[in-house]
Formats: C-alpha cells, structure tokens, sequence
C-alpha cells in the first residue's frame, strides 16, 4: 500500500519538469492523478503513463479552473489532493525597466492560478471534511532577488495566500502549504543553461548557488511534496517549506 493509496490528487502545470515529477511520484505511491496542463500532447501522454486522466486547463482563466474540478469530481467522485504548480517566471528586468504585459501576465499564471485553484476545491474538500492543497512558490518568494519583479511578488504572494487560506479552513480539516524551491535542474533550466554563452559558467553558478552544492533535483522536490500531501504530514498546515539547500537561511 502507498502512502496516497485511494487518493484522488490534481497536478496543474503537470505536463513536464517539476510538475510531472510529482504527479508521477503521487501516482507511484498509489494516487489516482489527474494531470492539468495546457500542453496537450505531453499532458495526456503523461496522463496514459501514470494511467490517471489529463484535462486541457489554462489556469489563468477562471472558468477552466472550475471545468478542472467540476471533470475531476465528476470522473473520480472526490478531490483528496490539489497540487497548485503551474507557473511562469516571465521577462527579466528591473522595475522600472520591466513591461506590464509581463507583469499581467506572471500575476495571472502564477498567483490568479493559485487563487482560482484553491477558490473552486475548497467547497469540494468543505463537503468531504477533508482535503490537502499544496501550492508551488519559490525561494524568491522568501528572499527576493532583483531582475524578476513580477515573479517573485507573485511567489511572496503565493506563500501568504497559502497561510491565510490555511487558517481560514483549518477547521474544516483542510491542510495548506507551500513549497518554495531554489533553482531546479528541470529540462527547462538545463535547455537554460545550454542556450547561454558560457553554459559552463552558468551551471557552475547554479551549482554553487547554495550552501549545499549542487542543484535541486526534481526528485528533492517530488519527496517534499509527497510528504506534505500525505497524512504523515497530518497536522502540519501553513507552513512554506524551503527546498533550497540553505539558500534562505543566509
């Protein structure tokens, strides 16, 4: 038996990198997943492998985040778990110098997303009396860093939104926490570094961006997750959980 065995979970964003990884972690340890993704070919195959059930979802819009519940009940009758993980960095660039249209866009990925999420599961969860919601956020939510302002605004944002969310439904027997991940060794930032003029400059960067050396593994990431989503983590709520090898704590 695993340790999300008859579990129902959703996983936005879980086409690739993070997010499949834990989907499939998820799926591993005996959960049904429903992936939700706007790629949709990578998204259903994952969805074949993992033998869950995939949704087209574009979480910036409200009213296919409800579609996305709505399938999921329909189809599987509960939702035990919601993984909150699609998400953007967007542009680079400083305040002043950075677009609105980046800014619109980053917030209505990365932190409408996340609302819309949790807005359309909680009456779900309110009726089981039960139910988990984990929400990816980053480090730069914790300890920002110059270049990215939308993102990591929205990723401060996020962490505060899961802690008020938390409290406000703790009675209700709904847990929610954040993750909130250093640079992690996804396709996306190794296709990063390979495109970059000095690639070996770059990864030794990210490398030793930490005191614990070496990238994050999506692997790192999917345990963490694992854990907060299962009941081992039963009363652990509105906690954001650094997966940074120290990074934060400097």
């Amino acid at each position: 038996m695993g340790r999300l065995a008859g579990k129902i979970a959703i996983v936005t964003g879980a086409a690739s990198g993070l997010g499949r990884a834990c989907a499939t972690r998820f799926a591993q340890e005996g959960a049904r997943v429903v992936i939700a993704d706007v790629q949709d070919d990578l998204g259903e195959a994952v969805a074949e492998e993992l033998g869950g059930l995939y949704v087209h979802t574009d979480v910036s819009v409200p009213e296919e985040v409800e579609k996305m519940i709505r399938f999921t009940v329909d189809s599987c009758e509960r939702i035990d778990i919601l993984m909150n993980n699609a998400g953007v960095d967007g542009e680079g660039g400083i305040t002043g110098e950075s677009s609105i249209d980046n800014w619109k866009r980053v917030m209505s990925i990365n932190i409408d997303g996340v609302y819309y999420g949790m807005k359309y599961v909680l009456p779900v969860m309110i009726e089981q009396r039960a139910g988990v919601i984990l929400n990816t956020a980053s480090t730069v939510g914790c300890n920002a860093i110059p270049g990215l302002p939308a993102y990591t605004a929205s990723k401060a944002g996020v962490i505060q939104l899961s802690k008020t969310t938390a409290i406000e439904y703790a009675d209700k027997h709904i847990r929610v926490n954040a993750i909130c991940p250093a640079v992690v060794d996804t396709p996306l930032v190794r296709a990063l570094i390979e495109a970059s003029p000095d690639s070996e400059a770059v990864r030794r960067g990210f490398e030793m961006m930490n005191p614990m050396p070496g990238m994050v593994t999506t692997d790192a990431v999917a345990s963490a997750a694992l854990f907060l989503v299962s009941d081992e983590a039963a009363f652990i709520t509105a906690v954001a959980l650094p997966i940074d090898g120290g990074y934060t704590a400097r």
